[in-house]
């Protein structure tokens, strides 16, 4: 794929386009399997990935090593929650040694030492070798998750490798400023690199998520001490071994598998830790946040939960209207922080939405993933399978209308029904609470004003999507939608230029894109007098 591909010309739905996993005839890797309410698919025996798990250690100082203690933990399969491996599990000891590690590389190491140049070539190297890997990390990534295969070898590795591009690009084009002043100084400002940045990464977009977090640490010049997440340890690793394929020298990037009471908390609460960003839930992020707070008072970036509105307005065009709200829920089995799960209909085509949008849910093809056609796997692991069966029956008990779905499907692994609720109300947990599964709320709104009062009231300000061909009412509601990113008539366009971050409990900060090199960097004023300017 050419490195000029923009991103978001994979992953984004406009108005105009047909879904890219909805597509019939043979698929990547088999024919086109049965829709989801049909289960005998999934009771099939799974199909066996054709990659090899050959990295289960911690990665500390360019190694890979067991944990202190010689623990282990089982990662599981989500179609069968069968073992695929067992994991170190790192503890505080093993934190501790990834950040000397990396203190060690930052504070005498060669990394932030280099031009800059030299650490964009290690960089593009890097992402080369993940370019050539294609297939191994989105079997690794499909395997560990549950995701799609073809969702994570057509377009998420791909995008991973255009954002390390991306970071690449900046590394030689970080600089300061000559600031004019009162008198007869010479003050120019220094960006400099922050030292070791401790990062935490969740289990929906494993690679992605290590794309964000990496690409602009390293492009800045610090250190990196990542925390994968315990359900999807095994991406991360094979990433992180083409890193040093590459040329990254030992400590740079460290990567540390574990679990967030132990390995997470005593990252966030380390003292030599200079800079935290973490990706996950809110009330999670709350902790993360004082555990910083409380030990060296570290800055934290946090890319948090969401509930975001998908507003459908008047003059939609239903068919199309339709198509972007499914993709805005269900993407990703709907382990999405943004997304589109609460859906504002305008009551005019209320009922025609909802009708449409209960037979798009009943054609959503669901089985293994590793299947060409396939739109939707398991969902990661049981907790969140019985986190999102109690939310359909909390949408059910409520007084909401199920259209469709409401129940597992099949006797093995984690796969849930697409399921679509209609006569949603404000109030309702399925209207407050981020379901993170795929469960598709339609709530109806008579106008503009009422919708965005509505649309607002919420604890999460991530994103947003609006549907409508009258741009003053699109212009109108971007202004007055409290989130971090609107999508007009489209919705997940991800590209790496693009900033992303959310309002309110959302988070704070914001990932790709210039604005995330801030996070990585710190501003010194320097001043000098002058002797006899010839100017100020």
């Amino acid at each position: 794929m050419a490195s000029s591909l923009r991103i978001s010309r994979l992953i984004s739905r406009s108005f105009s386009s047909t879904s890219f996993f909805s597509r019939g005839g043979n698929g990547f890797l088999g024919s086109r399997h049965c829709k989801y309410s049909t289960s005998s698919a999934i009771e099939e025996e799974p199909v066996k990935p054709s990659v090899q798990v050959e990295h289960t250690q911690l990665l500390i100082d360019g190694k890979f090593v067991d944990a202190a203690s010689g623990k282990t933990f089982p990662t599981l399969d989500p179609r069968t929650g069968e073992v695929i491996a067992h994991v170190a599990e790192g503890h505080s000891e093993d934190v501790d040694r990834a950040v000397a590690a990396a203190r060690k590389a930052f504070d005498h190491g060669p990394w932030p030492k280099m031009t800059a140049y030299e650490r964009q070539r290690i960089l593009l190297r890097a992402a080369d070798l993940l370019e050539k890997h294609n297939d191994e990390l989105a079997a690794l990534e499909t395997w560990d998750n549950g995701k799609p295969y073809e969702q994570a070898a057509k377009i998420e590795v791909p995008m991973l490798v255009r954002l390390i591009r991306y970071y690449a690009g900046w590394a030689d084009k970080i600089h300061g400023l000559t600031v004019p002043a009162d008198g007869p100084y010479h003050v120019q400002t220094l960006h400099e690199p922050i030292g070791v940045a401790g990062q935490i990464i969740p289990w929906n977009f494993p690679l992605l998520m290590f794309a964000w977090k990496v690409g602009p640490a390293l492009a800045c010049g610090n250190t990196i001490v990542l925390k994968t997440a315990e359900q999807t340890p095994l991406s991360a690793l094979y990433a992180a071994k083409l890193f040093h394929e590459a040329g990254l020298p030992a400590g740079v990037l460290n990567v540390v598998s574990g679990f967030g009471p132990t390995a997470g908390a005593a990252l966030a609460s380390h003292m030599e830790v200079d800079k935290l960003a973490f990706t996950g839930s809110t009330d999670t992020g709350k902790v993360v946040l004082e555990l910083a707070a409380k030990s060296n008072l570290k800055p934290v970036t946090l890319e948090l939960g969401g509930k975001s509105p998908f507003i459908v307005c008047e003059d939609a065009d239903v068919d199309q209207a339709v198509e972007l709200a499914h993709f805005a829920l269900f993407f990703n089995q709907g382990q999405c922080c943004c997304a589109g799960s609460r859906t504002f209909v305008h009551e005019s085509v209320y009922d025609e939405f909802v009708e449409k949008a209960k037979a798009r849910a009943l054609k959503r093809v669901v089985g293994d993933p590793f299947k060409g056609g396939i739109e939707q796997g398991p969902q990661i692991d049981s907790d969140q399978f019985e986190k999102i069966l109690r939310y359909i029956r909390s949408g059910v008990e409520s007084g909401a209308t199920l259209e469709t779905g409401g129940d597992k499907l099949g006797n093995k692994g984690f796969y849930i029904q697409p399921t679509v609720f209609s006569n949603v109300k404000d109030g309702m947990l399925i209207a407050r609470d981020e379901i993170f599964g795929p469960v598709q709320s339609i709530l109806k709104f008579k106008d503009l004003g009422e919708v965005v009062q509505r649309a607002n009231n919420t604890r999460y300000g991530l994103a947003a999507g609006v549907f409508t061909t009258n741009m003053d009412t699109a212009y109108t509601l971007t202004r007055a939608l409290r989130v971090g990113t609107v999508w007009i008539n489209c919705f997940d366009t991800f590209d790496a230029a693009i900033p992303f971050g959310g309002y309110k409990m959302s988070g704070q900060g914001r990932e790709k894109g210039e604005y995330s090199l801030k996070n990585y960097l710190q501003v010194k004023a320097v001043v000098n007098p002058l002797k006899n300017p010839a100017w100020l």
